[in-house]
């Protein structure tokens, strides 16, 4: 059996394999009609489908400023198809104006984001129908499993010598550990500055198989606390998760701070013969958008 040792790592804000995934989505319309119109996001390589809770008006359901930018919208049953012949301008946005035959109007922007297209949309007018109960209900139910089954995950992995090596680093103690930074990058943001650096085992013999990122964030908002949503490791083929460990100086960065993320990962259980050449390591702010995105590619050593 021979061990996996990491042999580059690359930051980006966007992959753009990554970001040409259609996701689905699930709507809900507030009932306070001072709210933004609902923004829908498509991509030129891919057609973004709506589904309705009931049978469409294809007469009354229109899209403002379509031609020579869009096929013919296709609107039938429930359903609605909105399929770009390009990639929209940065800055683009079309009215589309969805109709029900019961007359309930729904109103839609479309328009394009990065990183992010959107797949099927399960669209709810009025969030408090038997429909979008059950279906709010299943997710929060999927939510909470998932939750459950990571905070299980976690007390397991709680006293594990990859998280105490992620202490280390977050509360920069580097020379407590068998890493030495391997590279560095730094990705500036409209509110932040951030600093990715790459630490790699010192010698073969010690933690050869491991890896380690520390994100270092200063928050130059002057008025909003940064907080970490999420990060994730997954193997770049399948997506499927990669356990690691991670430790932060701060639950959230208060306007003019700078906190730490680091995380630690171990390549023994990786196989490029199964997962792929790299790893995709991904950090979610709070409000959701992804904040760095590094990959890692173990290379095998026999």
């Amino acid at each position: 059996m021979g061990s996996s040792t990491p042999g580059a790592a690359q930051a980006r804000t966007c992959d753009p394999a990554l970001s040409s995934m259609p996701t689905p989505r699930t709507l809900y319309f507030s009932r306070d009609s001072r709210d933004a119109v609902p923004e829908l996001y498509v991509d030129g390589t891919t057609a973004t489908v709506l589904r309705l809770p009931s049978a469409v008006d294809p007469e009354r359901t229109k899209l403002l400023g379509w031609e020579g930018r869009f096929e013919p919208l296709l609107a039938g049953g429930r359903s609605v198809v909105i399929a770009p012949l390009q990639n929209l301008a940065r800055g683009d946005r079309f009215m589309l104006l969805v109709t029900l035959l019961d007359g309930t109007e729904i109103p839609l922007t479309v328009t394009a984001a990065t990183c992010r297209i959107d797949g099927q949309i399960s669209v709810f007018p009025d969030p408090e129908a038997p429909a979008a109960l059950r279906k709010a209900l299943d997710e929060k139910t999927q939510e909470v499993d998932s939750l459950r089954a990571e905070n299980n995950q976690r007390r397991e992995q709680e006293t594990s010598v990859d998280h105490a090596l992620a202490a280390l680093l977050a509360r920069d103690q580097v020379a407590l550990t068998p890493f030495s930074e391997s590279r560095k990058w730094r990705l500036r943001e409209e509110s932040a500055d951030v600093e990715v650096s790459l630490f790699l085992p010192k010698g073969k013999k010690v933690a050869a198989s491991k890896a380690a990122v520390v994100f270092t964030v200063k928050n130059r908002d002057p008025a909003r606390s940064r907080a970490l949503q999420e990060a994730r490791l997954t193997t770049y083929a399948t997506r499927q998760a990669h356990p690691f460990a991670l430790r932060a100086t701060l639950p959230s960065i208060a306007p003019g701070e700078e906190g730490r993320i680091a995380i630690v990962t171990d390549f023994d259980s990786f196989d490029p013969a199964r997962d792929g050449d790299r790893l995709v390591l991904e950090l979610f702010r709070g409000d959701g958008l992804r904040q760095a995105y590094v990959e890692l590619m173990p290379q095998s050593q026999r």
